[in-house]
């Protein structure tokens, strides 16, 4: 495997994102209050337009030219005869503003993306009859919040992944078993405490103040009214005094844990993994609270020239054999059951928790705020992303 994602660090570009104000995430599968503009799906695909035009996260759309052990494109093209031309996206809010030039065809969106394009009417709704693969798809990954709206997909499940607490086996006693360790019981590693650096963050704070200040009534950490999102940035900005570093580069995280500068904080299994196969004594699991996480998306562009060859695409990297490859490569659970019997490493479904429901179901997965309180609530209103970007900045001071 090998750990390609580039990590969300979201700059104050981020503000121009507009449509964070009118809609993006969910708090229940019918994704709110939320109101996208009526678009139709396909009812049927035409004939294949020779080329489709993708944004995605780095090694989801691998030719061979990177490693040539990773290669599903060459596959794809000699099989549909759609030639494939991939832009890699630095951060969701590049993939956002990519999808609305109209020039591409369909995205590989995360949570905190996923629903802005819904909410804008830069993703259409997708006819997952035209995508036999989908049928494969892990029952708890379709029709969520973040990809579907009362009732309409708006894509094809690709993979999805946990933020876990990681700590040095070595320097960290006794053992963690809560998110506190990093919160309110950080003292005593201050200034080798590492965290993630976005503002998608917030939403970790807010998860361990869930559990730890119930009088607060959080019941999702993608929707916080006033109070709750306060209580949140007052936690992280307490917990800024014990950071040593906000990661943006797996490979810096991977360092620090070796060399003891970090000995505690937020990762992904793959770089946990790396880690330790680089000598690094760490441990890395989903505490009491739960964890947030991710589950990606593939999404058609409501503007799409070549919308067969992007059906046929969000089929081809959906399929058992490739989502099977793609998942690792990349170092996430794959979406398509099917995809477990064709891994190299007959245990690397066990690691990834692939199939384990009862695992994801701890698991909070981005989602978009919005005014709209996602949780269900009426007659208050919950933050939007914009402050959470603007807070973000006050936070890392």
């Amino acid at each position: 495997m090998r750990p390609t994602r580039i990590l969300l660090r979201v700059t104050a570009a981020a503000l121009l994102l507009a449509a964070t104000a009118c809609g993006s995430s969910g708090g229940s599968a019918s994704s709110g209050g939320l109101e996208p503009p009526d678009l139709k799906a396909p009812t049927q695909l035409g004939r294949a337009e020779g080329q489709v035009n993708l944004i995605a996260w780095a090694g989801y759309v691998e030719d061979g030219s990177d490693d040539p052990k990773a290669d599903w494109v060459s596959g794809f093209e000699k099989q549909t005869g759609c030639r494939v031309r991939a832009k890699v996206a630095a951060d969701s809010d590049e993939m956002v503003k990519l999808m609305k030039t109209g020039d591409y065809d369909a995205v590989s969106a995360s949570g905190d993306a996923s629903l802005r394009l819904i909410a804008s009417g830069d993703a259409a709704p997708v006819n997952t009859d035209l995508v036999p693969n989908y049928r494969g798809v892990y029952p708890d990954l379709r029709m969520q919040p973040w990809n579907s709206v009362k009732g309409r997909a708006y894509g094809i499940p690709h993979g999805r992944g946990a933020n876990l607490l990681m700590y040095d086996t070595g320097k960290v006693k006794p053992a963690p078993t809560s998110w506190s360790a990093v919160f309110d019981g950080a003292a005593p590693y201050k200034g080798r405490v590492t965290a993630y650096d976005s503002p998608i963050y917030i939403a970790d704070a807010a998860l361990y103040l869930k559990a730890s200040r119930p009088e607060l009534k959080i019941k999702d950490p993608y929707a916080l009214d006033q109070k709750q999102f306060d209580a949140a940035v007052a936690l992280l900005k307490k917990q800024n005094a014990d950071i040593g570093e906000y990661w943006g580069d797996y490979l810096k995280e991977v360092s620090a844990f070796k060399s003891g500068d970090s000995v505690i904080g937020t990762t992904w299994q793959v770089i946990a993994n790396l880690a330790a196969s680089e000598g690094a004594k760490v441990r890395a699991f989903v505490p009491k609270e739960g964890s947030t996480g991710w589950s990606d998306t593939w999404m058609v562009s409501a503007r799409a020239k070549h919308p067969t060859c992007a059906y046929k695409w969000l089929d081809w990297i959906v399929s058992p054999k490739v989502n099977a490859q793609v998942a690792e490569y990349f170092g996430e659970a794959p979406a398509n059951a099917g995809a477990c019997a064709h891994t190299a490493d007959r245990n690397f479904c066990a690691v990834y928790h692939a199939a384990d429901a009862a695992y994801w179901k701890r698991i909070a997965f981005w989602n978009t705020p919005i005014e709209q309180c996602l949780d269900g609530r009426s007659g208050v209103k919950c933050v939007p992303y914009a402050a959470w970007v603007r807070a973000w900045t006050e936070i890392k001071g």
